[in-house]
């Protein structure tokens, strides 16, 4: 099918503007590949033509004939579907039930007197999922299943219901090495079928390694349309920010942990998570000053529960958190704080930004009573906002202003806010967990760049990334998680990409099955 969006404008209420007569064309059997900084205008014009959002103005067209979609319903009726990074899945369904959930609402008014026949349900998805190469155990509940698996439940939902447009919103964030080649495989078979797509990402050699053609936003306008084989990695990153970008940057690694004493001691630790069972099963390991130690593994694997009972989020049920020789484990969020933990989280909307807090208020989180905002009674709230307008400038925030509320700013906005905050304080330890998620080219970088400067200046970094690449990078020293253990731990370069990537998977391979422990 073909889509076409001509001159859309999208304008909220409280008057930011995210899209400046924006024009773009799917074509029928054609990869897209949706690129842009944060708040470029990506994700919101990608709503519109879903059906999740109106436009301020503007025509949509599907094959030549005029659309307008009131909800997502009306969009999938035409055929198109968007599949978000969140998912909309129920939990304790199995993977079938949430495929055929709402199926029976585009059907005829008698049928829905009729008992939904899974056999039928199941051999039709069965046979849409062999012609596709999407294999899911479709009698286990979601919440069992890995994140990779639960995205492929999400495609198959919009297929089986007619989607012949898929919209893909940064599908490879949380997938290992292999379940991204496997899910590039499935979008180049599906526009073989007879489909069209748009992949929305940040990760330039992505879109190049999939998308036929693809089109860049900056700052809600179209700043480039280029074919994926005319299209070079530099070139798309200019496009993006309007300058001129380095990709190539390196980052040199220490070959051996400095001395001292450990600013971060795990000992035996086990956590448990919302559902009773372990998350965290007997991890051990050290974080030096001057190191950064990278844990990589696929989003579900006891990184959150780790981090949090590290950060004072969640008490463990046995073990020792150790910061600067003091157990301090089982203590609070404001104990850890206050031993010098910065701690930039990978959910920022439950644990790091409080969206009707306004940027100013948002920027001194956790640090009110310094005296620098504080004298003791009252905030300074002319010092706060000069510190906000700081940390804008510095981390190039996109928002009206130091007033504006946090719910005003994009998703990679608010990271950029809440780094900002983290990173500009004298901390001893900085945790960061997803630091460049939904950032652009230029902020990734940047980002990365504070982590090692920090790093250089004696301060311990555990970074926690499902972004393999961002891991290998930045760290000295790696962990592999998989279902609550570290399956291995060493310098990056003792690794083969291949052997990580099995790692995430849960497979230990023969040459390093010795070193499957717990042990930093």
């Amino acid at each position: 099918m073909q889509a076409s969006m001509i001159n859309i404008h999208k304008v909220y209420s409280d008057g930011t503007v995210a899209l400046r007569g924006v024009s773009v064309e799917v074509g029928e059997r054609e990869i897209l590949g949706l690129l842009g900084e944060n708040g470029a205008g990506k994700t919101t014009l990608m709503k519109i033509l879903s059906g999740f959002i109106k436009p301020t103005r503007g025509r949509i067209y599907i094959d030549d004939v005029p659309a307008r979609f009131g909800s997502p319903r009306d969009a999938l009726k035409r055929g198109i579907a968007m599949v978000h990074q969140i998912f909309t899945l129920v939990p304790n369904l199995t993977a079938l039930e949430n495929i055929v959930l709402g199926y029976e609402s585009g059907q005829s008014p008698a049928s829905l007197l009729k008992p939904i026949d899974y056999e039928e349900h199941a051999r039709r998805v069965e046979e849409l999922c062999s012609k596709l190469g999407l294999r899911v155990p479709l009698n286990v509940p979601v919440e069992k299943l890995s994140l990779g698996l639960r995205q492929r439940v999400e495609i198959l939902k919009a297929l089986y219901k007619g989607a012949r447009l898929l919209i893909l919103d940064e599908p490879t964030t949380f997938l290992t090495p292999i379940e991204v080649d496997e899910l590039l495989r499935f979008v180049e078979s599906f526009r073989e079928s007879g489909g069209s797509v748009v992949f929305i990402t940040h990760k330039i050699k992505e879109a190049l390694r999939v998308a036929d053609r693809i089109v860049v936003l900056r700052r809600g306008l179209v700043a480039g349309n280029v074919l994926a084989s005319e299209a070079t990695p530099e070139l798309l990153a200019e496009l993006m920010v309007g300058r001129e970008i380095r990709l190539d940057t390196t980052f040199e690694k220490l070959r051996e942990v400095r001395g001292g004493s450990p600013v971060l001691k795990v000992k035996d630790l086990w956590v448990y998570g919302d559902l009773g069972a372990p998350a965290v099963r007997g991890v051990s390991f050290e974080v030096y000053p001057g190191e950064i130690f990278g844990i990589a593994g696929v989003e579900g694997n006891g990184q959150d529960e780790l981090v949090e009972a590290i950060t004072g989020l969640r008490r463990p049920a046995s073990g020792s958190v150790e910061v600067n020789g003091t157990d301090i484990g089982g203590g609070s969020s404001l104990q850890f704080y206050r031993a010098g933990v910065s701690h930039i989280p990978g959910d920022r909307e439950r644990f790091g930004v409080v969206l009707e807090f306004s940027v100013s208020e948002n920027s001194i989180i956790g640090r009110q009573w310094e005296r620098n905002f504080s004298d003791g009674l009252r905030i300074r709230w002319g010092s706060v906002r000069r510190y906000a307008e700081e940390i804008i400038r510095r981390f190039s925030v996109v928002v009206p202003s130091a007033a504006a509320p946090a719910r005003a700013l994009s998703g990679g906005n608010r990271q950029r806010l809440l780094v900002g905050r983290e990173l500009t304080r004298s901390s001893k330890l900085i945790v960061a967990v997803h630091p460049t998620k939904g950032l652009d080219v230029a902020s990734t970088i940047y980002v990365r760049e504070l982590l090692v400067k920090a790093r250089n200046e004696g301060r311990a970094v555990l970074l926690v990334s499902a972004d393999l690449e961002e891991v290998l990078q930045l760290s000295d020293r790696i962990a592999v998680m998989y279902e609550g253990r570290f399956l291995a731990t060493g310098r990056p370069d003792e690794f083969k990409l291949e052997e990580i990537g099995m790692l995430m998977g849960g497979v230990v391979p023969e040459r390093l099955g010795v070193r499957g422990s717990t042990e930093g």
